[in-house]
C-alpha cells in the first residue's frame, strides 16, 4: 500500500523512525505527469533500497515563462494510480507553501555551467531547480536519489550540488527511456500535435547521425524544428529545439554518433 504524504514535518517523523529500524531509502523527485521514464527510475530505486519515496511537486521557480507553468500537466489521481501499480512505498505532495515558506527569498546558484545551454535560454531556472532539490533532498533524508540522463545538464548540476554541500544521499544516473522510434520520453509529448509528434523522432536522429553539432542544426532547421541550440561538450551532444510550442531536450553520447 502506498501511504501519501503533504506536510513534510509528517514524512520526516515517518524516515526517522525508518532510520532507526535500519530501513534504507531510494527516492525519485518528479513533478508528476508520470510516464515509464519515471516509472523506470522508480524500479531502480525499489531494485536498490528497502523502501521507495517519489515526491509530485511542479516546482513554479524553475519555469522562465508563466505560460509554460500553467500548461504543465497535473494529473495527481493518474499518477498516484501508477505508484500504486508499481509497489511505490511512499508519495509526498507537497504544497508551495511548504517548500517556500520564505517566499524563494533563499536560493541555490551555481556558475557557470548553470548559465550555458538550457541556462542561457531559461534565465534563472537552474536557480530554481536546485533550491528544489536541496530542499527535497533535506527532506526525503534518502541514502540514494535516482534521476534520468535525459536531462543532462541538471543532473550534472545536481551532482555537483550534492558533492558541494556535503549531502549524503548519492545521486544515481538512469539511461534515458525512449519511445520505439527514438522520441525520450517527457512529460511534455503529451502536448505535441499528432503530425508534430510524428516528426519529433527526428531531433534523436539527428543528434545520433551528423558529423557535426552544426549539421545537426541545419538539418533539424531544414525540416521545420527551431533549434535553441546543439552543442557537444564533455562527451555528449546535447539540444533543444521547439516543435509547434512544445520545447524538447535530449542529448546523446559522442561515441554513438554514427
Amino acid at each position: 500500500m502506498t501511504s501519501v504524504f503533504e506536510a513534510p514535518a509528517a514524512w520526516r517523523r515517518e524516515r526517522l523512525a525508518q532510520m532507526r529500524a535500519g530501513r534504507t531509502l531510494g527516492f525519485v523527485p518528479t513533478m508528476g505527469a508520470l510516464h515509464e521514464g519515471h516509472l523506470s527510475l522508480v524500479r531502480r530505486s525499489r531494485a536498490e533500497n528497502d523502501l521507495t519515496l517519489v515526491s509530485i511537486f511542479v516546482n513554479p521557480t524553475q519555469f522562465d515563462d508563466p505560460a509554460d507553468l500553467a500548461a504543465y500537466p497535473r494529473t495527481l489521481d493518474e499518477d498516484l494510480g501508477m505508484l500504486r501499480a508499481e509497489g511505490t512505498d511512499f508519495v509526498i505532495h507537497p504544497r508551495e507553501t511548504d517548500l517556500y515558506p520564505d517566499g524563494y527569498r533563499y536560493r541555490v546558484t551555481e556558475s557557470p555551467l548553470s548559465g550555458v545551454l538550457e541556462g542561457a535560454h531559461r534565465p534563472g531556472h537552474f536557480d530554481g531547480v536546485l533550491t528544489v532539490v536541496l530542499k527535497l533532498l533535506q527532506i526525503a533524508s534518502a541514502d540514494r536519489a535516482y534521476f534520468g540522463e535525459k536531462d543532462w545538464q541538471q543532473l550534472i548540476l545536481v551532482r555537483g550540488m550534492a558533492e558541494a554541500f556535503f549531502l549524503p544521499t548519492a545521486i544515481v544516473a538512469c539511461a534515458t527511456v525512449r519511445e520505439a522510434d527514438g522520441l525520450a520520453l517527457s512529460s511534455r509529448n503529451r502536448r505535441l500535435l499528432p503530425l508534430d509528434r510524428k516528426r519529433a523522432p527526428r531531433f534523436h536522429q539527428a543528434l545520433s547521425s551528423a558529423a557535426t553539432s552544426d549539421e545537426a542544426c541545419r538539418e533539424l532547421r531544414a525540416e521545420g524544428f527551431e533549434v535553441d541550440y546543439v552543442e557537444d561538450r564533455d562527451g555528449r551532444r546535447l539540444g533543444a529545439v521547439r516543435l509547434g510550442g512544445v520545447r524538447l531536450i535530449d542529448n546523446v553520447t559522442l561515441g554513438d554518433v554514427q
